[in-house]
């Protein structure tokens, strides 16, 4: 027969339970919220960064290229609004934004060619001739460096000297060393705005980013450099 210490033992027995499991519901919510919030705030943080810049790079900024991987169906999410669509590259380390397929594109429609450009978060940089064929040639090196080493195993890099004679191939020398480094060294400045390249360094190499293979189609710059090389045939043959 149960005394009044034994009921009450019992009792007491029968509330733990109870105000345990209530302590961890709030525990639990507690941090569901806070995975929530951290949620939105890295979701906010790389779209943000992508709509300012056009691209992550994982050399970088690692910690928000990671970000990135994680939550990219959320970024995904929150660009769809804006026709924008998260283009992710982790073999080379860079993500960046593309304006999403409109429905012509999707069904086959040649008539939308040059429509991606239409889009008012998107602002269209044209290259000129000589920017054109030196991305051209810089995607060339990049191409050439990740069959010899891997895809993202190693940074490509390659020094004025050795890009200098490749430039000259396809537009005129000056006669002057001088100024046909410093022609070059002015086209590299103003690509460096566009993420591809770095600035030259102090053994006067450049870095050639990843996102140098989304930049153009392979196609296109081929068909370019078969336009140089007919260009500067002709100027020959009138010489």
């Amino acid at each position: 027969m149960m005394n009044i210490f034994d009921r009450m033992t019992s009792q007491d027995g029968d509330d733990e339970p109870a105000a345990l499991d209530s302590a961890q519901s709030e525990l639990i919510e507690t941090a569901t919220g806070d995975e929530a919030s951290q949620s939105l705030s890295d979701v906010k943080e790389a779209t943000q960064e992508l709509l300012k810049h056009g691209y992550i790079e994982e050399e970088k900024k690692p910690l928000l290229f990671r970000k990135t991987v994680l939550r990219q169906q959320e970024i995904a999410a929150a660009l769809e609004p804006l026709d924008l669509a998260l283009r992710l590259d982790t073999h080379r380390g860079v993500a960046f934004i593309a304006v999403a397929r409109v429905a012509g594109e999707a069904s086959g429609d040649t008539n939308v060619e040059g429509d991606e450009w239409s889009h008012p978060l998107v602002r269209r940089q044209r290259l000129t001739l000589e920017q054109s064929l030196l991305i051209a040639l810089l995607r060339q090196a990049f191409v050439i460096h990740e069959q010899e080493a891997g895809v993202g195993h190693s940074t490509a890099k390659i020094a004025v000297d050795d890009l200098l004679p490749l430039f000259l191939t396809y537009f005129e020398d000056s006669g002057s060393d001088s100024k046909n480094t410093s022609r070059l060294c002015s086209l590299l400045d103003q690509l460096k705005t566009y993420g591809i390249i770095s600035e030259v360094d102090k053994n006067e190499e450049i870095t050639i980013r990843p996102l140098i293979a989304h930049l153009a189609n392979p196609e296109s710059l081929a068909a370019l450099l078969r336009v140089y090389q007919t260009q500067q045939q002709n100027q020959g043959n009138a010489n």
